[in-house]
């Protein structure tokens, strides 16, 4: 039986202190034999993530609290609660929280987990 739409959980609760919460993921999609992957970070006020590539994979940003900026090869964006961001696969971006600090939901194609090959390797794509 496949499965049934569904609301998973409210995303004002998820961010309503953020600035009191640590950095990093604070809500993941977990559902199994799911097509997407999708997550809520927080990155607290003055926080960074530096310059780096998703190779493989589109992202969509969505501001959901607080403000940030990014740099990318075409300048610099700022952004804003409500705001979307596509990150195309390639691009190159460094992530900067505002002095509010910043809590985004990321959604993109869920990579393969480990797989078993031939010869009893196993092998991760991600």
């Amino acid at each position: 039986m496949p499965d049934l739409p569904r609301v998973l959980h409210g995303v004002q609760p998820i961010v309503a202190d953020h600035t009191a919460q640590p950095m990093g993921v604070v809500w993941r999609l977990e559902e199994v034999g799911r097509q997407l992957d999708a997550n809520v970070l927080n990155l607290p006020a003055g926080q960074r993530i530096g310059a780096h590539v998703e190779p493989d994979l589109d992202v969509l940003l969505v501001v959901v609290a607080g403000s940030g900026s990014m740099v990318t090869e075409a300048g610099l964006l700022t952004f804003g609660p409500g705001e979307l961001v596509w990150l195309p696969h390639g691009s190159v971006r460094s992530l900067a929280a505002g002095c509010d600090g910043l809590a985004y939901l990321t959604v993109h194609r869920r990579r393969p987990g480990m797989q078993i090959r031939s010869g009893g390797q196993a092998a991760a794509d991600g």
